[in-house]
C-alpha cells in the first residue's frame, strides 16, 4: 500500500519543485547578458544540477566548481533576486518537506555526504552559515527594540516552544535569568498545558518559539495572553504567516530545508540576541544578577 502513495506523492513532489527550478533558470536566461563571465559560470551550475543536488550544495561547493569565490557565488545568487544561497533552497525544499515522508529526507541527506566526514564537516557548517546570514535581510531594529523593551517592561516573562524549538525556549528562560529578569520556561503540552497557561498574567510577556503555521497548543497560549493582557513575541521561519500578525512583535527565524543543522539553531541565537540587548539597556540590573550568580556557585563548590 505504501508504494502507490509514494509514487504519487514524489511526482506532486517533483512537478512543484520543477517550477522552482523554471523559475530560476528564467532568472537565469533574462540576466544573462549582463553577467561577468564568472557569474554566468555559478549560474550555468547552478541551471543544470537537479533540485535534491541544490538542497545540499553550500557556497563553497560552488566556488570551487566554478574556480570563483564564494563571494562571487553569493553576488550571482542576489542578482538573481534571491537574499542568498538559502533562500534558494528554501524554495527548493518547501514541496520537498511537505511531501517526502522523514525517512526519505534523512537517506537523502546522508546520501549527500558521499560517506565522507569531512564532507560532513564543510556541509553542516556551511548550511549554519546560510541560515545565519538569511536573518539580515529581514532584520528591523525598530522591532528589535521593540521585543527588548517588552522584555525590560515585564512583570514576568514566560517562554513556550513547539516541538524542538523547545529547546530555544529553555535557554531564552535560562540567559534572560543570567540577565536579572524573572522568567519561567513552560514545558507542558496537551491537557497538561492548561495549567501553565494559568501562570500567565496582566503585564507579563510570553515569547512564543512556533511554526509559521497555527496549531492547538499556540492558538490557545496566544488567546490566553490576549485575555489577560499580556504581551507575545513570536519567534519563527514565517514572518509573514497570520500566526505572525496575531501577536505583538515579530522575530524571523529561518528554519533548516535538509536537516543538516539543528532546528533551533537560529531560534537559539534570537534569543542570544534578546538577552544581550536586555543586558546592554540594563547594564547594573545585569552586572548585580551576574554577581550573585557568581555567588551561589562557589557556595556549591564550583
Amino acid at each position: 500500500m505504501d508504494e502507490p502513495r509514494d509514487a504519487s506523492t514524489n511526482a506532486v513532489t517533483a512537478a512543484t519543485q520543477a517550477d522552482v527550478i523554471a523559475d530560476l533558470r528564467s532568472r537565469i536566461r533574462e540576466r544573462w547578458e549582463g553577467f561577468s563571465p564568472a557569474a554566468r559560470a555559478v549560474s550555468r551550475s547552478l541551471a543544470e544540477r537537479p533540485a535534491e543536488e541544490l538542497l545540499f550544495l553550500s557556497a563553497a561547493d560552488l566556488g570551487a566548481e566554478t574556480k570563483t569565490s564564494n563571494a562571487t557565488v553569493i553576488r550571482t545568487i542576489q542578482a538573481l533576486g534571491y537574499s542568498g544561497l538559502a533562500e534558494l533552497k528554501a524554495k527548493i525544499a518547501a514541496p520537498f518537506t511537505q511531501a517526502n515522508r522523514p525517512a526519505v529526507r534523512a537517506r537523502q541527506r546522508v546520501e549527500s555526504t558521499g560517506g565522507d566526514l569531512e564532507s560532513v564537516w564543510h556541509q553542516v557548517l556551511a548550511e549554519s552559515l546560510d541560515r545565519l546570514e538569511l536573518m539580515q535581510p529581514t532584520f528591523s531594529l525598530d522591532t528589535y527594540q521593540h521585543a527588548v523593551q517588552l522584555l525590560l517592561d515585564a512583570k514576568h516573562t514566560l517562554t513556550y516552544g513547539f516541538g524542538a524549538s523547545f529547546v530555544a525556549a529553555d535557554h531564552l528562560a535560562l540567559v534572560l535569568r543570567r540577565v536579572g529578569l524573572r522568567v519561567t520556561a513552560l514545558h507542558a503540552g496537551g491537557f497538561r498545558l492548561a495549567d501553565d497557561l494559568l501562570a500567565i498574567g496582566p503585564g507579563d510577556v510570553v515569547v512564543l518559539f512556533a511554526p509559521g503555521r497555527s496549531v492547538v497548543e499556540v492558538e490557545v497560549l496566544l488567546d490566553r495572553a490576549r485575555e489577560v493582557g499580556a504581551a507575545t513575541v513570536l519567534v519563527t521561519e514565517d514572518p509573514s504567516s497570520k500566526l505572525a500578525h496575531e501577536v505583538t512583535v515579530t522575530l524571523h527565524s529561518p528554519t533548516t530545508p535538509t536537516g543538516l543543522t539543528g532546528e533551533p539553531l537560529t531560534s537559539i541565537v534570537v534569543g542570544d540576541v534578546l538577552a544581550q540587548g536586555v543586558a546592554t539597556l540594563e547594564a547594573s540590573r545585569s552586572v548585580e544578577a551576574s554577581e550573585q550568580l557568581t555567588a551561589l556557585r562557589r557556595r556549591l563548590g564550583f
